[in-house]
């Protein structure tokens, strides 16, 4: 039986190069907001409200916080339910698996972008508390990827406090006096779109690496999932790819402008790597290493600094033996 031959919209440079220098406007607008009337402070303050993973009500934040919460809260007319549904079981069905690849493949992928990652490094959250962070990213991708979250209304308002959160990093490092507008707009449209392939497309590729066994049908559900989960954080629908295909030109696109050795790269590299050993029995102190080549391939490993180990023809079959997120494989909440 012949596979259907989707067709597929490339993304030239002027386009990518145009989100390169664009934001998320009705998030960054927010921010302006909060930032006219309280300063830098007011904009901390809602920032530490925004981490806080526990706390949904907005009652008391900032109106134009409420608004955007209220009006962004709906799902894109393209949204397709039985598809999500796809999406969610294949999840559940793979989770240890996809853990792993979120951890030693999506993570250290989107750190090769050496501009998209000068933000993770100015902001220090990802390097000074890196356990934290990747607990709460864990917890967010468990929290997508549950139906009663979706349907409680869970999903949406957490997701939206990610999207705001991305703006308000945005602006400290717009105000921090250290970017340069040569490297983009931080946290720009591009590198959202490569953090949203990151997510789905990446994924998809590390699970075949990994010899999982998926249909086309799960592999597009789960793409369409993500891409929903994109538009709630603000991801341009341009940049949204509707299929593989699209997904496969628009990640060899940004690799190929974005992708290069730098010091910030492998300085989150490191940190992520040191975390992921103090996680390990001492006999698999490496294997976290040996995880990352395998999946990277030796090109970006090697743009990362990710160590050459002894364990990487051994990896296959240890694929599923170190979760990334061990707190999070029964998460229920």
């Amino acid at each position: 039986m012949l596979k259907t031959i989707h067709p597929s919209r490339t993304f030239p440079d002027e386009l990518l190069s145009q989100y390169r220098q664009q934001g998320d406007p009705p998030a960054d607008a927010v921010i302006a907001s909060v930032a006219d009337q309280y300063g830098r402070a007011g904009v901390g303050s809602l920032l530490r409200w925004l981490g806080n993973t526990a706390e949904s009500d907005g009652s008391a934040q900032h109106p134009a916080v409420q608004e955007f919460l209220q009006t962004h809260a709906s799902l894109p007319d393209w949204a397709d339910s039985r598809q999500m549904d796809i999406a969610r079981q294949f999840f559940q069905k793979h989770r240890v698996s996809i853990s792993l690849i979120l951890g030693c493949y999506s993570l250290p992928y989107c750190y090769a972008g050496a501009d998209g990652a000068r933000v993770l490094w100015f902001s220090e959250r990802i390097r000074n508390d890196t356990l934290k962070r990747l607990e709460e990213t864990g917890e967010w991708v468990f929290t997508i990827m549950k139906k009663r979250d979706w349907e409680t209304g869970k999903t949406v308002s957490r997701t939206l406090k990610v999207r705001l959160m991305h703006a308000a990093i945005r602006w400290f490092t717009l105000h921090g006096g250290q970017w340069n507008r040569d490297w983009g707009y931080p946290v720009n449209q591009e590198d959202m779109a490569g953090t949203n392939l990151a997510f789905s497309y990446i994924v998809l590729r590390g699970l075949r690496k990994a010899g999982v066994a998926m249909t086309d049908d799960e592999e597009e559900a789960y793409l369409h999932h993500i891409n929903v989960t994109g538009y709630l954080l603000g991801v341009a629908e341009e940049l949204l790819p509707r299929n593989r295909r699209e997904a496969f030109h628009l990640d060899r696109a940004i690799a190929r402008r974005q992708f290069r050795s730098s010091e910030q790269g492998q300085g989150l590299t490191r940190s992520l790597l040191e975390t992921f050993e103090r996680l390990s029995p001492p006999s698999g102190r490496n294997l976290p290493a040996a995880q990352m080549r395998f999946f990277l391939g030796d090109e970006v490993a090697d743009l990362l600094a990710v160590p050459a180990v002894p364990l990487e023809k051994r990896l296959v079959g240890l694929a599923n033996s170190l979760p990334i997120f061990p707190k999070l494989l029964n998460y229920n909440s």
